[in-house]
């Protein structure tokens, strides 16, 4: 097997057994900045498509608030709700718009209930997909296996587009029945 076989075969098995934080293994302690970078790049780092490139900055979180993506920090500090929403955030934007993720995030819905549904469903298509990339990573031609993951990414991002375009919709309509 060729070194770049072994290469993505070793980033499926650590695929396989990832799973994103739970609440509950998310600091509970209000943390500055520079602690929820470094927090949230550990816990993102498999997505990292290359080493030392983070899925968040500070300038992110900067505009993810200024945008009202996430809420204010409490005297800078972010607690808990912030950092589970930073991490959704940093994933759903490599395959939705910041005004989609608005949209997304803009339920009722409890915080820790949120995360929690988000978490299983990411873990989820994250160890489906790996176990197809250790099936088919030694016999399948790389160029169609990635052909074929991306068609199906898009598909599903066009999806989720259409469904998130209608939650809006619905949303305006609210917002103007209150009015």
């Amino acid at each position: 097997m060729d070194e770049k076989r072994m290469d993505l075969k070793a980033w499926a098995a650590a695929a396989e057994n990832y799973a994103l934080p739970s609440w509950d293994a998310l600091p509970s302690i209000p943390l500055y900045m520079d602690q929820v970078t470094m927090v949230t790049g550990q816990a993102l780092a498999l997505f990292e498509r290359e080493e030392k490139q983070n899925l968040l900055t500070s300038s992110m979180v900067n505009n993810y608030v200024k945008n009202g993506v996430v809420e204010h920090p409490v005297h800078k500090k972010y607690m808990r709700e912030h950092l589970a929403k930073l991490m959704m955030v940093s994933l759903l934007k490599q395959v939705l718009s910041i005004q989609d993720i608005s949209v997304l995030l803009s339920g009722e819905e409890a915080a820790e209930q949120f995360y929690a549904d988000f978490a299983a469903a990411q873990d989820s298509a994250l160890h489906e997909t790996a176990a197809l990339l250790q099936t088919d990573c030694e016999q399948t031609d790389l160029r169609a296996l990635a052909l074929r993951l991306a068609a199906e990414a898009n598909a599903r991002r066009a999806v989720s587009e259409r469904i998130l375009m209608a939650l809006s919709k619905e949303q305006k309509n609210t917002e103007k029945t209150k009015k």
